[in-house]
């Protein structure tokens, strides 16, 4: 029953995934919905498929968090399925930073853009700089935004090292980093799988790191801190 049910959600995530696409171009380019309210799109988009596919997921330690703030939050990537349930139950404010040629895509990519998703130049040179700069004015004029520094999905569910480019982009925009571990979301969709199992996720938040204690030169050693505190995160929930 439950490989019928993820042959299934496979099946039809791509319509409901151009669907929530149009709802989004149609939300904004016409009927111009603020860009905070027509996150419910993509919120319901992410629960809808978890729910389909048997996911639970339950969100710790937002008591640690201001609301009225911006954060980069700082994640391991464990799994494709990582982008559903945070999209559909972390209760966050929050915008995507993709590379810049996702944005080409037609509807997906379109719609991104328009729902507020931060386009980031993944090339080195001038223009990568200048996107980074882009990227954190967003990010310091209110929108938070969640980063993978592990920089790909884990291929066995372990965390990998941080990368330090997220970092700085968090000491340009000056705005404090929340450790965040994804726990389950590997065993409901391991990388290089494609049927999802039903399971327990649990997105765990730590304490706020503060951009400004660190200049650019030191971006590595927080690459570190944040590492060691989501890897710790990761030993609390077993």
């Amino acid at each position: 029953m439950n490989r019928l049910r993820a042959i299934l959600v496979l099946l039809v995530v791509p319509f409901l995934t151009i669907a929530a696409s149009v709802a989004v171009l149609i939300g904004r380019g016409l009927l111009r919905i603020p860009v905070v309210k027509i996150q419910a799109v993509p919120r319901f988009w992410g629960r809808l498929i978890s729910g389909w596919s048997g996911v639970q997921v339950r969100v710790e330690g937002l008591k640690l968090l201001d609301r009225s703030k911006p954060y980069i939050f700082v994640a391991n990537h464990q799994s494709q399925f990582d982008i559903f349930v945070l999209d559909g139950f972390f209760p966050m404010d929050f915008r995507w930073l993709a590379k810049k040629e996702l944005f080409r895509l037609p509807f997906f990519g379109w719609a991104m853009l328009l729902a507020g998703s931060i386009p980031v130049d993944r090339s080195h040179g001038r223009q990568a700089l200048k996107s980074l700069d882009e990227a954190a004015k967003r990010i310091a004029a209110g929108a938070s935004v969640i980063i993978f520094p592990e920089g790909t999905r884990s291929p066995d569910g372990m965390l990998q090292p941080f990368k330090a480019g997220g970092m700085q982009l968090a000491i340009k925009s000056g705005v404090e980093l929340v450790p965040m571990a994804i726990s389950g979301t590997h065993e409901v969709l391991p990388k290089g799988k494609i049927l999802a199992r039903p399971g327990k996720v649990v997105i765990r938040l730590g304490m706020p790191v503060d951009s400004r204690d660190y200049s650019t030169k030191e971006k590595q050693a927080l690459a570190e801190l944040l590492h060691d505190r989501v890897a710790f995160l990761l030993r609390k929930g077993n």
